[in-house]
């Protein structure tokens, strides 16, 4: 069992969840937070392009699901609750980046994240694409891509926990804590989407389908999201990432691998899968102790 597989029981399926009202200072960060990387940089910061109107979608099927929740459901649904203040609190936090660290160092991300807008509120919008699918099973089917998705923000949350290269290649304090605040809190709450999809679906064919639906899009996001920056970076002219600046990077344990995302996929289709058995819920509440924003917000938490 890897350090990512930590077997949990009650407190690490079902920790209390709740949103912590951080704030960052971009002032000092470098566009090119991780020194003399910048197109590694830009891999990662594909996921600000995304996570803004990402996490506000979450956030709004979500509040969907909740009507179907039963009433002598409370902690489900106080942890749907919480799930959907601290998603909103990391929409909010990723678009702080683009607004402040990249626009105004002369990056202009807006017209790439009017394109992730679209996709989120049209194309994977309320109205279902087709017909013959009912607004329940599409609310079904967009719940089971979520649960999907946050599989991989858990595990990738804890790999930023652990990922100590980083911090030896010089990366940049402030981007690093709001990295593993959010990664602390994608483990804390990894099993609330889940959890959700069993109850209002549960269907094994159905998380099968939409986790490629969802997953399979991953890669493609990254690489035209981290073109879409190098391509408007001020800084370089004619730089474009490549799949050998991908693999130096993983070498230098800048960036997690392609073995590590599909060994994360295998365990996620297994049936006898829970988010509950990966991770480690206390290293996520280590670091939210000592996580700079989340001190600097009171007690950690928002009440």
């Amino acid at each position: 069992m890897t350090e990512t597989q930590v077997a949990g029981g009650m407190d690490e399926r079902h920790p209390v969840i709740v949103p912590r009202r951080v704030r960052f200072d971009w002032s000092g960060t470098p566009l090119h937070w991780i020194p003399g990387e910048p197109v590694a940089t830009h891999f990662i910061n594909t996921l600000h392009l995304l996570l803004p109107a990402g996490e506000r979608w979450f956030v709004h099927v979500y509040k969907q699901t909740l009507p179907l929740i039963g009433e002598d459901e409370v902690r489900l649904r106080a942890e749907v609750k919480g799930f959907m203040g601290q998603e909103a609190v990391h929409a909010y936090s990723h678009q702080g980046v683009l607004d402040r660290q990249m626009l105004e160092r002369g990056l202009d991300p807006r017209p790439l994240t009017r394109r992730v807008e679209w996709l989120f509120t049209t194309l994977l919008g309320d109205r279902p694409p087709l017909r013959i699918i009912s607004r329940r099973r599409w609310l079904n089917l967009r719940v089971g891509i979520i649960a999907g998705i946050e599989h991989y923000t858990a595990v990738l949350g804890q790999w930023i926990l652990d990922a100590r290269e980083l911090d030896e290649a010089g990366a940049d304090p402030t981007m690093m804590d709001l990295l593993r605040w959010h990664g602390a809190e994608e483990v804390e709450h990894r099993s609330v989407a889940f959890d959700v999809y069993e109850y209002v679906s549960g269907a094994y064919w159905r998380r099968f389908v939409t986790f490629f639906a969802g997953v399979l899009a991953m890669p493609l996001a990254v690489y035209a999201g981290s073109a879409f920056l190098c391509a408007k970076d001020p800084t370089l002219h004619g730089v474009r990432p490549r799949v050998r600046d991908y693999r130096r990077a993983v070498r230098r344990g800048l960036l997690p691998g392609n073995r590590f995302m599909i060994a994360a996929a295998r365990r996620y289709l297994r049936r006898s899968y829970h988010p509950s058995t990966e991770c480690s819920t206390q290293k996520a509440l280590d670091y939210l102790a000592a996580s700079p924003a989340a001190r600097s917000a009171g007690t950690g938490r928002a009440g």
